[in-house]
């Protein structure tokens, strides 16, 4: 037999140290198994590696090899080594019934496609599995030995005859599959894993010729992050292993939690080295937290350690949220671990549909399975007997049940043990393999891939050139769709499942909800909550949050230090509203809404002007006409009585004007009551400035008038002459003109306007006039005042006139309180706000209108009424009195 060299990107350099130092050893190695004559080989069988490969691994011969590796053992135990002699082989323990179907699983897509007549026509495929025992330098020196042909192998070296392994079918975890892809991407050499997650395996500059055919963790940890949220898990905790994929794991998912809205609690994770190291310490964390839902992401062989120390300190009232890598391992589905991991829900592999599987593995019997170096194993886990041969001997007693052979699978329920999901993965890969053979074997003439258009060698190709293939597969296998993208990598599809305990205290693996990344809909998150069962055993849905939600009308207030989840309620600020729970800030209302008490959803704001129906309106209304009869009775009573002297000494012609004007400020207050229309506003300060002024100047026209008759009486006076009415009605025409143009130029330059005050009072929408300009409002006021002042001074002036009946007097009192009612006004208008501002002008006018009627009109009225002895000349000049004193005397 001739040494094969594999093809190599390593230099010449390299490949020369490698001969010089390995030389002798090839020659002692390779000699003996590949060119002794066949006695030779038969006195030095023992040592003949080829001839042990049985202990390594199961082997079946085909004109093209399919290599897998696989942790068949999930534990081995381990030699303490002196560095004195060679190592003692490690023995593997625990046999895994799952994984062995794994490697059925291969075995029965090779015979499957074997037996088919339209794959792989006159080509029959082989196998090489290893069992790894899930330990990382068993996974390469499994590689290793597929690749070279022998157990103790020399790199880049073959010692077997055809073709090298077409690919190589695992490993299992993501740390493995990396050293083995560094490996076999020198070469190209194809590798497909069917459970390896970890997204730093799409990296094509470090493992070129890596595919799976199991989802990224990249989508795992988006869907597991969209599983929290959907749940309304937002204090959560995880915990992983401390290996490439354990980390890389844990920090993708902790990153798309917290991009989803929600806060991690705490981030732990498990020593490979030793598990019992920390696992106390881990669980010590997950008691003592306040989050009630835990993302555990630790590979199976990693779980068992965790879950019982969880149930030693017995930890419960958690919710498990699985990754892919356990979510339906039935080896932890056991009685002993279903009261931690009931409720348990998680991502899980996509099953697939295996025609002929389940009988093909009850068909399974030591007799029948050749070289299958595992079928013991399982047959005495399967049946909890023993094989009576030299390794039990020592073991065996009288208690020992033995294994016959005649022990039937049918009567084990294998239905409920039958994994399809990793096992369809491993079947889809043996698949891919075989469609990219079948596309490297259909190349014909000079429409190849290679170089000058060649095609690769029907059965004489090499593993980049299928590896070329395996690119470009794309098949459609049964339910599912196959094909890998530019990183490897298939489409992200997951089951959600859901751990479930049934009335026989068996946990089953429900399937609940699907998650779908490339989902057309965009909704890749499907979920039927009703098939969820929860650890309490209802279908309410467990909380796992820092802070409680806060309620509608408050909002969440971050504590300093804390993480964004862990916050306080805080209530919304008046007229601020939180119509939904956990608002992050309260809403503004509209301008016309108002919040209500509980502060949860607008409610129409109160519209408030002084109106004619309510009680106070209605009110002010009323006294405004009834005070306006007043003046107008005593004008109708100085028209009656006009001829008396009483009238005729009061200038009856400015009585008159004074009269109407005076009934005219109190109809005015009536512009002031009711909704504030844009005509209302135009008029209402206006009217009231320009009456007032119209009064107000009457009686400064009759003081002056007054002070003028009584100086005119004194000889050569020259004030006769402006003793006429022309005078007084000169100074009301000028007094009242002023007042009117200051309005006009006031409503021309910045007109009142009605509007909506909603600042003013909380809640209230306030109808009012905007003055448009408060600088005209207090001119005309300060006007009106200024009008007042003067007829003071001059009243006050000519109050000791001779006169029984002298009218400075009563108008002194009269501007007096005028005055005052103003001047009280500027106060009370400054600090009053809504509806009482309008109410508290509308009781100036009224006031000061009154003070004028009783001040100036209502001694005149009482005599005309009740003293008309008093209307006289005689009494009015002064002569009276003294007859009145006489006739009292007599």
């Amino acid at each position: 037999m001739n040494k094969e060299p594999l093809p190599s990107t390593a230099s010449l350099t390299l490949k020369r140290l490698i001969k010089r130092l390995s030389f002798l050893r090839a020659v002692l190695n390779l000699l003996p198994c590949c060119s002794m004559t066949l006695s030779a080989a038969e006195n030095m069988m023992p040592r003949c590696q080829l001839l042990r490969v049985q202990e390594s691994g199961y082997m079946r011969d085909g004109d093209i090899i399919l290599g897998g590796i696989f942790p068949v053992h999930i534990d081995v135990v381990k030699h303490e080594m002196t560095f004195q002699e060679e190592p003692v082989r490690a023995k593997c323990l625990t046999f895994a019934f799952p994984n062995y179907q794994w490697v059925q699983a291969m075995v029965f897509a090779i015979e499957e496609i074997n037996n088919s007549s339209a794959l792989l026509p006159n080509i029959t495929l082989g196998f090489q599995i290893y069992d790894t025992c899930s330990m990382l330098q068993w996974s390469l020196k499994g590689t290793l030995w597929i690749l070279s042909g022998q157990e103790k192998p020399i790199p880049n070296y073959r010692c077997q005859k055809g073709l090298p392994p077409a690919v190589i079918i695992g490993d299992t975890g993501s740390t493995p599959s990396m050293l083995l892809a560094h490996i076999l991407g020198l070469y190209r050499y194809p590798q497909i894993s069917y459970f390896s997650t970890s997204p730093l395996l799409s990296d094509r500059h470090q493992f070129p010729s890596f595919f799976r055919t199991v989802p990224s963790d990249d989508f795992q940890a988006q869907g597991l992050a969209q599983l929290v949220i959907h749940f309304g898990w937002t204090w959560v905790g995880i915990v992983a292993t401390d290996d490439n994929y354990g980390l890389l794991s844990s920090h993708l998912v902790q990153q798309e939690i917290i991009k989803a809205g929600a806060c991690v609690a705490f981030t732990e994770n498990i020593f490979t080295s030793r598990v019992d190291t920390n696992v106390f310490h881990i669980v010590q964390v997950i008691r003592n937290s306040t989050a009630k839902a835990i993302v555990l992401s630790p590979t199976y062989s990693y779980m068992a350690s965790l879950l019982d120390e969880l149930v030693r300190q017995n930890v419960t009232g958690k919710t498990w949220i699985a990754s892919e890598s356990w979510s339906t391992y039935s080896l932890l589905s056991i009685e002993k671990y279903s009261e931690v991991l009931t409720g348990t829900i998680g991502f899980a592999i996509c099953s697939g549909e295996m025609v002929g599987f389940q009988e093909y593995f009850t068909s399974i019997h030591p007799s029948r399975s050749s070289g299958d170096v595992f079928v013991r194993k399982f047959w005495e886990e399967a049946f909890g007997c023993l094989w009576l041969d030299w390794e039990n001997l020592q073991i065996v007693d009288n208690k020992t049940k033995k294994c016959t052979g005649d022990e039937k699978l049918d009567s084990l329920p294998i239905k409920s043990m039958m994994d399809f999901r990793i096992t369809y993965n491993i079947y889809n890969a043996v698949y891919a393999t075989v469609q990219a053979l079948k596309d490297l074997m259909s190349c014909v003439g000079n429409g190849g891939s290679f170089f000058q258009e060649t095609c690769a060698g029907f059965l004489d190709f090499h593993p980049w050139q299928l590896f070329h293939y395996i690119k470009k597969v794309h098949l459609q296998q049964k339910d599912t769709e196959l094909f890998f993208d530019r990183y490897g990598n298939i489409p992200a599809r997951f089951d959600i499942v859901n751990w479930q305990r049934d009335p026989k205290g068996t946990l089953r693996h429900v399937k609940v909800g699907t998650y779908d990344a490339n989902a057309l809909s965009g909704k890749t998150l499907n979920i039927n909550a009703s098939a969820v069962q929860w650890a309490s055993g209802n279908m309410q849905v467990p909380i796992s949050v820092c802070s409680p939600r806060c309620p509608t009308g408050f909002r969440k207030a971050i504590i300093p230090g804390k993480p964004i989840c862990c916050f306080q309620c805080v209530p919304c600020l008046l007229g601020d509203i939180a119509n939904q729970s956990d608002s992050v800030e309260c809403l503004k209302y509209p301008w016309d809404q108002w919040s209500n008490e509980k502060r949860d959803r607008c409610i129409p704001k109160i519209i408030e002007f002084l109106s004619y129906t309510e009680p106070f309106g209605s009110t002010l209304a009323a006294t405004s006409i009834l005070s306006s009869v007043i003046p107008a009775v005593i004008l109708g009573l100085f028209i009656t009585y006009r001829k008396t002297p009483i009238i005729r000494a009061s200038n009856y012609n400015l009585s008159y004007l004074l009269l109407m004007s005076l009934t005219l400020c109190f109809l005015c207050s009536l512009a002031f009551v009711g909704f504030p229309t844009p005509v209302k506003c135009l008029l209402r300060q206006t009217s009231f400035g320009i009456t007032f002024a119209l009064c107000v100047s009457c009686i400064l026209a009759r003081t002056i008038m007054v002070v003028i008759a009584f100086n005119a009486t004194k000889p050569n006076s020259k004030l006769r002459r402006w003793t006429g009415p022309k005078l007084s009605f000169t100074v009301i025409i000028v007094c009242t003109l002023f007042q009117i143009l200051l309005c006009a130029s006031w409503l021309i330059q910045s007109p009142p306007f009605s509007e909506n005050n909603t600042n003013s009072q909380p809640g209230i929408i306030i109808v009012e006039c905007n003055e448009g300009s408060p600088i005209a409002f207090w001119c005309m006021l300060g006007y009106l005042w200024l009008l007042a002042t003067i007829s003071f001074i001059v009243a006050f002036l000519a109050r000791k006139l001779p006169d029984n009946f002298n009218e400075a007097k009563f108008i002194t009192f009269s501007m007096l309180a005028f005055l005052s009612v103003w001047l009280s006004f500027i106060p009370a208008y400054l600090s009053t706000k809504g509806k009482f501002i309008v109410a508290m002008e509308i009781f100036a006018i009224l006031s000061s209108s009154s003070s004028l009627v009783v001040c100036i009109f209502v001694p005149k009225i009482y005599i005309i009424l009740f003293r008309p002895e008093m209307n006289t000349k005689d009494y009015l000049m002064g002569r009276g009195a003294g007859q009145r004193k006489k006739v009292k005397g007599m």
